[in-house]
C-alpha cells in the first residue's frame, strides 16, 4: 500500500506548502466554521467558499483531478446519513410518492435542508484534502504540538497514521495466504476463516504495538513530535491569515446583514 495516501503532494512548492502548518491548520478550521455557520438559504454565501478554496487549490498547484476524487469518494457516506431529511423534514410539500404500501412525501424544506448538508459537506472536505495534501503529516503533528492540542491526542494519531499502512500490509499477506490454501466450502466455513483472521490480526497488532512500545522507550521517546525543520510563523502567513480572516469576516457579515 502507499505510503502517501494523505500528504502525497505535500513535497510541492507553491505559496500553499510554504505555509507554517499552524497557519493552515486555524484558516481551515476556521473556514470550516464560518461555512458550518452559515444559513440554509445563504447560496451566494456557499458560492463565495467554493471560489475561496478552489482559488487555493489551484494555487497550490495540486492536481484539480486528486482533489475531486478524494471528495467525492466522502459524499456516499454524507448522502446516506441525511437522504432521509427530505420524507421527514416538515414544511409545504414538494411531492408524494407511493411506494408499496406507504405514501411518502418530501417537502421543500427538507429538499433544501439535505442539499446544505451536502453542500457544507463538500466544502469543508475540499478545504482539508488541501491542507492534508499540501502539508507532509509529520509537519501537521508538529503544528499540532505548537498550538498545544492534548499530547495523547497528537500521539493516537502519529501512530495511527504510520502503522495502519503496515496493518493493512499485514491483512493483504493473510488475504494472499487464505486464497491459496482455499479449496472451497460453504459460506459458514469461509466466515469462521475470516473469523480467524480477524482474531490473528488483532493478536499480532497487540504483540506489534508491545514491541514497538519497548523499542521507543529504549530509545528515550518522551512524546514529542520532531521534523528536521522548524516551522516559523512569518510575515507570509500573518498575511495569509489576515487575508483570509477579512473574507471570511465580510461573508458573515453578509449573511448576518440578509438574516
Amino acid at each position: 500500500m502507499k505510503h502517501s495516501f494523505l500528504d502525497q503532494y505535500s513535497e510541492g512548492n507553491s505559496l500553499i506548502h510554504r505555509l507554517d502548518p499552524r497557519t493552515k491548520l486555524i484558516t481551515t478550521l476556521a473556514f470550516i466554521l464560518v461555512v458550518v455557520l452559515t444559513p440554509a438559504s445563504q447560496w451566494p454565501a456557499f458560492a463565495l467558499y467554493f471560489v475561496m478554496v478552489a482559488t487555493l487549490i489551484i494555487i497550490s498547484r495540486v492536481p484539480i483531478l486528486y482533489v475531486l476524487k478524494r471528495s467525492l469518494v466522502i459524499i456516499p457516506f454524507v448522502v446516506l446519513i441525511a437522504i432521509f431529511i427530505p420524507f421527514f423534514k416538515e414544511g409545504e410539500v414538494a411531492g408524494s410518492y407511493n411506494i408499496w404500501f406507504w405514501e411518502v412525501t418530501v417537502t421543500h424544506s427538507g429538499i433544501q435542508v439535505f442539499l446544505n448538508i451536502l453542500a457544507k459537506a463538500w466544502l469543508s472536505i475540499l478545504s482539508l484534502i488541501l491542507l492534508t495534501a499540501t502539508t507532509r503529516f509529520s509537519h501537521l503533528l508538529k503544528g499540532m504540538e505548537q498550538l498545544r492540542l492534548p499530547r495523547i491526542m497528537v500521539m493516537i494519531l502519529s501512530f495511527m497514521y504510520r502503522y495502519i499502512f503496515v496493518l493493512v500490509d499485514e491483512v493483504m499477506r493473510m488475504k494472499q495466504a487464505r486464497d491459496s490454501r482455499n479449496l472451497g466450502g460453504g459460506r459458514l466455513r469461509q466466515i469462521r476463516t475470516v473469523g480467524n483472521m480477524i482474531g490473528t490480526l488483532f493478536i499480532r497488532s497487540y504483540e506489534r504495538g508491545e514491541r514497538v512500545y519497548a523499542a521507543m522507550m529504549a530509545r528515550g521517546f518522551d512524546g514529542q513530535t520532531r521534523t528536521l525543520e522548524k516551522p516559523v510563523f512569518g510575515q507570509r502567513d500573518l498575511l495569509f491569515v489576515v487575508i483570509l480572516g477579512l473574507v471570511l469576516a465580510s461573508a458573515i457579515v453578509l449573511n448576518l446583514w440578509y438574516l
